[in-house]
């Protein structure tokens, strides 16, 4: 599933006061909602497509375990989330949801969700806490993780690239010259546009988004010395080698799958959810980690991932922390694999994935050296004021520091004017 960054900040941003003023209330205002007809306790459950359908069908063993009732509802997981606010205080909202990393933060600061402990048997590394994590405090059990990987055709390489000189390598091979455009080349393709494409390969160079923290909104340091190097790196890509359909900010992700679908690309960057696309295209397509950066370090693009949380309103806090509990067991996350082939958080079981599996593997490795996106609310001024970075530098208006600089100081003063 394509992780929702932008729209999974968006969403909640607007009512962020709203929240803050309500939140902890819950616990007063919702109605009662203790057991069913039975007398058993009854936990409120809401999840989306194949996860509504997986969790129905393994939840009898929790049930019998705790003597309840799991009553799941099948929602939008952004609606539900967007709900929360208003269905909380109303006593209708779910006791467990399922959340994209990026909001646990913003939905736990505002008084939404309710602190959690994380279950020791799934061995989370500290990617993986950080997360959940938002003021020092736990807000949510880590399910899965996703990554950026590449892509490479089969058909047109042998073995995938390992590092940048080798996709500058496949920038030279006249099988990949781009037709329309004299010295033009697509043997490898990257939505650098798209900042969230484009970070990897920054914080690669050593830049850091709101500190090494990644909270200290004090320090956007996307014009650094390091920021810069590798706005530089990719410019050369935009001005030297690819066609001019790749500074198109909405037409350059259309243009990289298709390019690749066609076997006109050899190696692309993109993410898990563009599987299911190239292999119904008929790709014969190898997927691995990103190869290894021009200055000899790793392509660090944002961890992501969704979680298991607890809304703050529930009357079922000890039963939802159970049932997080049992959702990141190894048991579950095992069978969660199998049936979803989602990468679990579970460090336990991901040790013991498909080691044949080459998507699992490219986005667990990927993963090792990936950084947890921002969990806070000032993040969304970052994707609006980034929006045309590398486009500003790629087009020659302006220098890699003067674009830098100018995304820089749009974000700052919005951080100002909104927080």
């Amino acid at each position: 599933m394509k992780m929702g960054w932008k729209k999974s900040l968006a969403v909640g941003l607007a009512s962020v006061a709203l929240l803050a003023g309500c939140g902890n209330s819950g616990s007063n205002n919702a109605k009662k909602d203790d057991g069913d007809a039975g007398g058993k306790p009854v936990l409120k459950v809401t999840a989306d497509a194949q996860w509504h359908d997986f969790l129905k069908e393994n939840k009898k063993d929790f049930e019998k375990a705790n003597g309840c009732k799991v009553e799941m509802v099948d929602k939008d997981m952004f609606e539900a989330l967007e709900a929360l606010q208003l269905d909380g205080p109303a006593g209708t909202a779910p006791d467990v949801l399922i959340a994209p990393y990026d909001r646990i933060g913003i939905l736990g600061r505002t008084g939404q969700l309710a602190e959690v402990k994380l279950n020791e048997e799934a061995k989370y590394d500290e990617t993986d806490k950080k997360q959940v994590t938002a003021d020092g405090k736990i807000y949510g059990a880590p399910a899965v993780i996703e990554s950026l990987v590449m892509y490479y055709n089969k058909d047109l390489v042998e073995k995938a690239p390992t590092s940048f000189d080798e996709l500058e390598a496949l920038a030279k091979d006249s099988r990949f010259d781009f037709p329309d455009e004299k010295g033009k080349n697509t043997g490898f393709l990257a939505k650098w546009t798209d900042f969230y494409y484009a970070y990897g390969l920054l914080s690669g160079y050593g830049a850091h988004l709101f500190g090494e923290s990644g909270t200290d909104t004090s320090k956007v340091g996307l014009n650094s010395p390091e920021a810069i190097q590798g706005i530089e790196y990719a410019t050369g890509w935009f001005k030297n080698v690819w066609p001019k359909g790749m500074k198109d900010v909405k037409g350059a992700g259309d243009f990289v799958t298709q390019s690749f679908i066609k076997g006109k690309t050899a190696a692309v960057i993109a993410g898990p959810w563009d599987a299911k696309t190239f292999k119904e295209a008929g790709v014969k397509y190898g997927v691995a980690k990103i190869p290894t950066l021009k200055n000899g370090q790793p392509y660090k693009p944002f961890a992501g991932g969704k979680g298991f949380v607890l809304s703050n309103y529930s009357k079922q806090k000890e039963l939802g922390q159970k049932f997080l509990d049992w959702l990141t067991s190894n048991d579950i996350q095992q069978k969660m694999y199998a049936k979803l082939n989602e990468v679990p958080a579970n460090e336990n079981v991901r040790a013991s994935v498909d080691k044949n599996d080459e998507l699992t593997q490219a986005v667990i490795n990927t993963y090792k050296d990936a950084v947890p996106m921002p969990n806070i609310p000032e993040m969304n001024e970052v994707w609006a004021g980034a929006e045309n970075l590398m486009f500003d530098a790629a087009s020659g208006k302006q220098t890699a520091k003067e674009a830098a600089n100018n995304s820089v100081k749009t974000i700052e003063q919005a951080i100002h004017e909104k927080y």
